[in-house]
């Protein structure tokens, strides 16, 4: 049976210079640990307070908040992530920004935008991304590094390929650097449209700790 040190190294040929964050919801402390023995920086968490309980355990990793951000997470998350994944509105940002304490470096940060026009999904309409980069670049404690994107299950090469031209369109105005998009069953598509980062979880840990206990 394969390791986490295993499946970390066979993603990892497959990547190139692309970013693997390690999506660790619903891991135990042990296994980010395992993985960040095996060279693993950087790990994604949907829920604020599960990550707030592993950063108590595990020092010096990098965390990447991926799952929507409420407005009563904002104080932690500005004080304890690396990254916020999720941003959608100018409120979230405000506050983030807000709420990042004094000393600590400029936190990073994603636009999340709504790939498939559902009001149900989280993120911003692709016409409104524009008019949200030009609100965060002003913040003083946010660093707008990209977009993020989550395309629906069996969505068309072209889903990826438009926010990839998003990506592209403003790269150059504001500085971005970070496209993240792609997991575990897309992954091989969203490189080829031109994804800097990927968010693989079930590829690394297989099924989520969590969901094997309660079975």
């Amino acid at each position: 049976m394969a390791t986490i040190a295993d499946n970390l190294q066979a993603i990892g040929k497959r990547l190139g210079t692309v970013t693997l964050l390690a999506v660790s919801k619903g891991q135990s402390a042990a296994r980010i640990r395992e993985a960040a023995a095996a060279g693993q920086r950087a790990f994604g968490e949907n829920y604020v307070q599960e990550a707030l309980e592993k950063m108590q355990q595990l020092q010096g990793l990098e965390w990447h908040l991926i799952g929507p951000l409420q407005s009563n997470k904002t104080r932690a998350a500005a004080e304890h992530f690396d990254w916020v994944q999720t941003v959608a509105s100018e409120k979230i940002a405000r506050r983030l920004s807000e709420q990042r304490p004094a000393g600590m470096a400029a936190l990073n940060v994603l636009i999340q935008v709504n790939t498939s026009g559902e009001s149900t999904k989280s993120g911003v309409s692709k016409d409104e991304v524009f008019a949200l980069s030009e609100k965060i670049v002003s913040l003083k404690n946010l660093r707008l590094r990209g977009l993020m994107a989550i395309p629906e299950p069996g969505a068309p090469r072209s889903r990826y390929a438009e926010i990839r031209r998003i990506y592209d369109e403003l790269k150059g105005r504001f500085g971005f650097d970070t496209l993240s998009m792609g997991m575990s069953d897309d992954m091989a598509l969203a490189i080829a449209e031109g994804a800097t980062m990927v968010r693989i979880g079930t590829a690394i840990f297989g099924a989520r700790e969590k969901a094997r206990n309660v079975a």
